[in-house]
């Protein structure tokens, strides 16, 4: 009796594991040979810790001789969209990455794409969108309806510059501005290095502007036009695969229970949440 109700334990100790902690097959070593491993990038970038996991993985796998990264987003915030960026570098040097743009690759998703050894886009994907955007709220009248009044103490001058219970002065202002002017600076070089265009060529481009997949390939932003099929074949070619690939997929899986409920779940949840104040490599018009 006692073996029985241990094994039983057990066992759902396992089915709840997998329901609420599932696992994520980019982790997963492959005994078999030359696969081609896809890693989706989709929605808002918000986090980074889960996209660097499974490419750190796949490029561990002797199985996998080259990666190609999915990028369906419009950007997101900045410091995860970088660190995803260095992390395709440091991927690109072991086996080849391809990105491959599904209908909006913008902003933090083409500073990612950028990154990669080869990027192929539809000729309808949107792209571009090289720009940095900083948003703030200023809740100042709604305080005064409500007879609310905020009292700051603060180290410096800047501490609460963008603060929304104020108006922004002219020097905060300047500041701010010159906040962003440095990182678009830096998303601007960093396209310019990995795409081998100059710095000008490519400020030229980078005014928030968007392009469709042919465009940007006119513009260079871009190397082939195809679809995701497309872009597994090239990262094959590139890894020295001959004939089809076997290809692996890591896609976050919700487990059991999210694929029982998903559907009705998603159907209460945000086509877009709402976004904190911040600074984003975001196309605003997703």
């Amino acid at each position: 009796m006692f073996l029985l109700l241990a094994a039983l334990g057990l066992a759902a100790l396992f089915v709840l594991g997998y329901l609420f902690f599932p696992e994520d097959d980019g982790d997963l070593i492959s005994f078999s040979t030359d696969h081609v491993a896809v890693v989706d990038v989709e929605g808002l970038i918000s986090e980074s810790d889960t996209t660097i996991r499974r490419l750190r993985g796949y490029v561990k796998d002797p199985a996998v001789s080259a990666i190609v990264l999915r990028i369906d987003s419009p950007g997101g915030a900045v410091g995860p969209s970088q660190d995803i960026f260095r992390e395709v570098v440091k991927a690109r040097a072991k086996k080849p990455v391809v990105a491959s743009m599904g209908a909006v690759a913008a902003s933090g998703g083409y500073y990612i794409a950028a990154a990669c050894s080869r990027i192929v886009a539809g000729p309808g994907a949107i792209t571009g969108s090289i720009g940095v955007i900083l948003s703030l709220s200023n809740l100042e009248g709604l305080m005064d309806k409500i007879g609310l009044k905020p009292e700051v103490i603060k180290s410096g001058k800047f501490k609460d510059a963008g603060s929304p219970y104020r108006p922004m002065s002219e020097e905060e202002r300047a500041f701010l501005q010159g906040l962003v002017d440095n990182l678009y600076q830096q998303f601007v070089a960093d396209v310019a290095r990995e795409r081998r265009m100059s710095v000008d060529a490519v400020r030229a481009l980078a005014d928030g502007r968007v392009f469709t997949g042919t465009q940007a390939l006119e513009h260079k932003l871009v190397d082939e036009l195809g679809n995701l099929q497309d872009a597994i074949r090239a990262a094959a070619r590139l890894g020295g695969i001959e004939g089809e690939p076997v290809v692996e997929r890591a896609r976050h899986d919700g487990g059991l229970l999210w694929m029982l409920l998903g559907e009705r779940v998603s159907a209460y949840l945000p086509e877009r949440p709402m976004l904190k104040s911040g600074v984003y490599f975001l196309w605003p018009g997703w």
